[in-house]
């Protein structure tokens, strides 16, 4: 195979995914919005520090949703049987993607690159740490939350498991049998399987 089809062949596989990581992150855009305007317009209007409050809210039913989103159509195929630490891990890195790098970027753009002002922040912090942050996002989600690897790992263990079982459970006899010893031999079918 060339490099050119192997590229090809990549792009081909990793396209369909990333337009459907964007439009789960689209919508955990739009859940953020609304829920955070919710908060702190209706639900939360009269209490101190309710834009922290409904922010925090916000970014949490987010970030919930995009794993949702992701675990059951962007990465269906690569979900890991262990939901728990699945979920952990997106959110882990949905919070250092999210927040860690829009911070870095306001931090060279202030302290390195000297632009100081509401335009600099916003382009930033939302433009550029927004961009980065995704493409972060996406490679962490892809490569090691719902890692194609893991998935496989995790599989292989689930059968050798299940044929160590059903050997265990196939080989073992009774102590007190009768009858003919054909009928308790397991059968291995056409090619032994």
């Amino acid at each position: 195979m060339t490099t050119e089809t192997t590229t090809a062949h990549r792009a081909a596989r990793i396209l369909p995914q990333l337009i459907k990581f964007g439009a789960v992150g689209a919508v955990g855009f739009g859940v953020n919005l609304v829920v955070f305007n919710v908060m702190l317009l209706i639900v939360l209007r009269n209490v101190q520090h309710a834009t922290i409050y409904s922010t925090i809210i916000a970014t949490v039913i987010a970030i919930l949703t995009n794993w949702i989103g992701n675990r059951y159509w962007a990465f269906s195929g690569q979900r890991q049987d262990n939901a728990a630490r699945e979920g952990v891990e997106f959110f882990a890195v949905s919070l250092a993607t999210g927040t860690g790098i829009p911070l870095v970027c306001v931090w060279i753009s202030h302290y390195l690159l000297g632009m100081v002002g509401p335009v600099a922040d916003n382009i930033s912090a939302n433009v550029v740490g927004l961009a980065v942050g995704m493409l972060f996002r996406f490679a962490l989600y892809r490569w090691w939350v719902f890692s194609p690897a893991r998935a496989a790992r995790s599989k292989a263990k689930a059968e050798t498991a299940a044929t160590v079982g059903a050997t265990t459970t196939t080989t073992a006899e009774p102590a007190a049998t009768t009858g003919s010893t054909l009928a308790r031999t397991p059968d291995g079918g056409l090619v032994g399987d």
